[in-house]
């Protein structure tokens, strides 16, 4: 009977430690569910924004500019500027064509300091996580840099940034019909440098 009786204390001192473990258990969980970091529904859709259409937009920024990591800087920063203003962009029927518009513009604004030699530092190349260029889109690129920017633009817009002709006009401020004649005229051109390029003679 000595036996048994000391047995049900020890049982129950187990039951009890077990218990303590488990209480303890679930309140350091409540506690780290406290202090873990909610991420708020607006900033959640921007991430996904930016992760669906920030490569595309790289993509369509380096084929306007030819210059890859200042395609990735402007795309960038254009990213930056509408995070700032995401309560109004998100609400944009294209908030694409926003950050588009502000990288291009960026782009711009920078070739046009580097050519009055205003000293504008550039990255040392790519990030590493970035896959490196086909020859094919090497040869697109250096083709569509001998374009008239106009035309490159348009082409880009059309063929890599999958916009209509009204879209494109809409962006570029350029009637429908010249938007047209820029496509013309650039595919024209395109077709025949790149016909050249790959000339084995």
């Amino acid at each position: 009977m000595r036996v048994r009786s000391e047995a049900v204390p020890a049982a129950r001192a187990r039951k009890a430690s077990v218990a303590t473990v488990l209480v303890q258990r679930a309140e350091r969980d409540a506690m780290s569910d406290q202090h873990s970091p909610v991420v708020p529904p607006a900033a959640q859709a921007f991430d996904a924004f930016y992760a669906e259409r920030g490569p595309a937009l790289v993509r369509q920024l380096h084929a306007m500019t030819g210059d890859l990591p200042e395609a990735q800087d402007c795309v960038q920063e254009a990213f930056a500027r509408a995070w700032q203003r995401w309560d109004r962009i998100r609400e944009y029927d294209a908030p694409e064509a926003w950050v588009r518009q502000v990288a291009w513009r960026l782009a711009v604004s920078r070739f046009r300091r580097v050519r009055v030699g205003s000293g504008l530092l550039r990255r040392h190349g790519p990030s590493a996580d970035v896959p490196e260029i086909s020859p094919d889109r090497v040869a697109l690129v250096s083709a569509l840099r001998r374009l008239p920017e106009v035309q490159r633009r348009a082409i880009v817009l059309h063929h890599l940034g999958g916009l209509s002709v009204d879209e494109i006009a809409a962006e570029t401020g350029s009637p429908s019909g010249t938007v047209k004649a820029r496509l013309a005229r650039g595919r024209a051109a395109l077709a025949a440098l790149l016909t050249v390029s790959e000339d084995p003679r």
